[in-house]
């Protein structure tokens, strides 16, 4: 997607969010102008720290994910016995919404980072698993045939073929559960903590009455998630740049 359209879409968006608040004319939905002011003031401090908290809970979420899913996906795709096995759990726990598992997390982990973290975790696990396994079990027989007529044995064909077609899986569960991941730190973010952008937004909004911080904070969640979208593309450009030649 090109630079000039996500900027064109970015000042049709804030003209508008300008021509609805001139319309309602009320404290809850200052103007996109006031909101930044309050946005860049904010952001070297209060706001700073916040943001800083949920950027790694999220980026923290997304490494462990990444870590746990892809070896099990390779395995998975590669053994068509243990997937056999496997296959009814992942499809019976895969479409359960692990938002409603909140509650129940961080009764047995209590507060702190760790419950946070896991939360994320869960939700980015089964996205990366699931896709992984399927392009592990998705690539081409005459590849791994070849790959073997060299000499190749399974710890040569996962590091030199599984593992690399699963990088855009990986890439793309990640990408696909960001939206998701950001939305469940929210609320994550609303019990037993102090520091936050969900407990800053929550703060500010329903506590003090700031809605132009709490519109920062909204901002700051939105750039969060946008940020993290545009690091993996930016990873899949780097890494993948052999599917350009497809």
């Amino acid at each position: 997607m090109r630079r000039c359209d996500v900027l064109l879409a970015f000042i049709l968006l804030c003209l508008l969010w300008q021509g609805i608040a001139l319309i309602v004319q009320r404290p809850i939905l200052p103007t996109p102008v006031t909101v930044m002011y309050t946005f860049l003031r904010e952001i070297p401090h209060e706001l700073g720290r916040h943001f800083g908290y949920s950027l790694f809970r999220v980026g923290a979420s997304i490494m462990l994910s990444i870590a746990l899913a892809t070896p099990v996906g390779l395995v998975l795709g590669q053994s068509q016995r243990l997937n056999r096995i496997f296959a009814p759990f992942i499809y019976l726990i895969y479409p359960i919404p692990k938002v409603v598992l909140v509650p129940v997390i961080l009764l047995f982990l209590g507060v702190g980072e760790i419950p946070k973290i896991v939360i994320i975790t869960m939700i980015l696990f089964f996205q990366v698993l699931v896709l992984v396994r399927d392009a592990a079990a998705n690539i081409r027989p005459e590849l791994l045939l070849s790959v073997r007529s060299l000499g190749a044995g399974r710890r040569a064909l996962f590091r030199f073929v599984y593992l690399p077609a699963s990088i855009p899986a990986i890439l793309t569960a990640i990408r696909q559960s960001i939206g998701t991941a950001v939305a469940v730190l929210y609320i994550a973010e609303l019990v037993a903590t102090r520091y936050g952008l969900g407990y800053y937004i929550y703060l500010q909004g329903n506590t003090l009455f700031d809605y132009s911080k709490m519109y920062a904070g909204i901002v700051a969640m939105s750039l969060l998630g946008l940020g993290l979208y545009f690091a993996v593309d930016i990873v899949e450009w780097r890494m993948c740049k052999w599917k350009e030649t497809l």
